[in-house]
């Protein structure tokens, strides 16, 4: 019952004061947010207070303690019809920031090259295609053709939505592939 009453007595002075500060946050963010330079406005939004810190000094002991000032936010300039140049940039087009210091996965490669040593006489739904390489590649795609070729060529490459075809020269359409060797 006591708490309730301090709690009640403390409210308005808590509302008082954290209203304001949200306010002032609201109009930092606001300032920051409209400045063109990326790099001042980086730099206005670098300036502000992190979540939970304090704003307010440490004091030497016996001293009261006193609340950091805060570092003026730069204002945008009024418009005046003159174009500000550009800032140099700071990777290449078309880079992902995001990975930058973080070591490169090698590309995918798009394709593969071999033969199918001896006889081919075809395919069939689910059948399986052993390769020169020692690859074993497995028809997904419920096709099947018959064919009269002997050490035929193949290339097993990329399609769409992570498919694999295999084409094999001399036989028209490619069936679509997976690896399972």
């Amino acid at each position: 019952m006591a708490f309730r009453l301090v709690f009640r007595a403390a409210l308005p002075v808590l509302v008082a004061t954290a209203l304001p500060a949200v306010a002032s946050a609201q109009d930092t963010l606001s300032g920051c947010r409209a400045i063109p330079d990326p790099a001042a406005r980086l730099a206005c939004y670098d300036r502000l207070p992190l979540p939970g810190a304090s704003s307010v000094a440490p004091a030497a002991p016996g001293a009261p303690a006193v609340a950091a000032p805060a570092a003026p936010i730069a204002r945008p300039p009024a418009a005046t019809g003159q174009v500000s140049p550009a800032p140099p940039a700071a990777a290449a087009p078309g880079a992902d920031a995001s990975r930058f210091g973080l070591p490169t996965p090698p590309a995918p490669v798009e394709s593969i090259e071999s033969n199918i040593p001896g006889h081919f006489d075809g395919w069939y739904a689910n059948s399986r295609i052993r390769l020169a390489n020692g690859q074993v590649w497995q028809v997904t795609d419920g096709t099947s053709r018959f064919a009269d070729l002997q050490d035929p060529r193949v290339t097993v490459r990329r399609g769409a939505l992570g498919s694999f075809f295999l084409d094999i020269d001399g036989v028209k359409p490619s069936p679509r592939v997976r690896r399972i060797e």
